[in-house]
């Protein structure tokens, strides 16, 4: 009963989230004739924010619990830095096919996915028959790097293109000011598949906690349990920057908030991370609307400003407590 009771207040407070998000932004929903243009905009931002914001969390649950450190966050496996990429590239596709053969709501969704399909390949064949964990991380870190420098390249190349290069610019900072309906909608199942196979991997998960070893005689396969895992963490990930561009600090946060009321079960955490998760994105949103600027600020910026001083709040209280305890 008392875990049933945060999920309840999550619950609540997504709703409340949603209806801020659909009043609050520029232009009256008192005009009668511009009320259904302004709903319909507001509410392709929410759906997409939501989505980003879920995905982004229930990942960072996941490789927190992998990895049995809650200081890492998706990025540190590099497919965050491959779905980067891969938007990228489908930008430049896009801008360069005369006569594209897949809509726009497809194409980019299907880059970000490829890139973070090629990023975690890489990883797989490197860290083949290596069960380290610190070598995971290590080579998630040197591809993100590689992955960067790339993404740098290609924003310079766009450059040349004043529409090219601020369509670059703004996926690389992140938003949802551009994403369609149809776009979300298309990325969406990978959101459904990437909380079932999370959740179907829960006591993997539980086992992983206690330590590898541990996990070992209990049972698990700990190298095909953790090889299977990263793969869903890139599913997630390429669904959260098909949306919404580079967001960062989503993944990292949710999981630290919840932990001291949901607990550490991930059967109970991932779900209450995929509802909290789409909250603080839609929130985070509605604030890039409601700031009064000539222009949009990106909405990875606010999320950086927003969750950066929350973060280091909950680890002054958590070494707190560690010092008191």
């Amino acid at each position: 009963m008392r875990r049933a009771l945060p999920l309840a207040l999550l619950v609540l407070l997504l709703v409340g989230s949603v209806g801020l998000c659909l009043w609050v932004g520029q232009g009256s929903l008192a005009d009668v004739g511009l009320r259904p243009t302004l709903l319909a905009l507001r509410l392709s931002r929410l759906l997409a924010s939501a989505v980003a914001g879920a995905a982004l969390a229930v990942a960072g649950v996941v490789v927190q619990g992998v990895f049995r450190d809650p200081l890492v966050s998706p990025s540190i496996l590099g497919t965050t830095a491959g779905a980067n990429l891969g938007g990228q590239g489908a930008l430049l596709f896009l801008a360069s096919a005369h006569h594209a053969l897949l809509p726009a709501e497809i194409v980019l969704p299907l880059g970000c996915l490829t890139g973070a399909a090629f990023a975690l390949l890489i990883l797989l064949l490197f860290c083949r028959g290596r069960s380290g964990t610190l070598l995971l991380i290590l080579t998630g870190f040197i591809l993100s790097s590689f992955f960067l420098a790339i993404g740098g390249f290609i924003t310079s190349i766009a450059q040349d293109r004043w529409d090219l290069g601020r369509a670059v610019v703004a996926f690389t900072l992140g938003g949802v000011a551009g994403t369609s309906t149809r776009q979300t909608l298309a990325v969406t199942p990978l959101l459904i598949a990437g909380i079932v196979a999370a959740l179907a991997w829960s006591r993997s998960l539980d086992l992983f906690l206690s330590g590898e070893d541990e996990a070992r005689s209990l049972g698990l396969d700990v190298g095909q349990a953790r090889r299977w895992i990263i793969v869903w963490v890139a599913v997630l990930t390429a669904a959260a920057i098909a949306v919404g561009g580079n967001v960062a600090f989503v993944g990292l946060l949710v999981p630290h908030v919840l932990r001291p009321f949901v607990g550490v079960n991930h059967r109970r955490l991932i779900p209450a991370a995929a509802i909290l998760g789409a909250t603080f994105l839609v929130l985070c949103d509605t604030l890039v609307r409601a700031l009064p600027t000539r222009s949009e600020i990106p909405l990875g910026v606010i999320t950086g400003f927003v969750g950066a001083p929350l973060f280091l709040l909950l680890l002054i209280r958590g070494q707190r407590r560690v010092d008191h305890g």
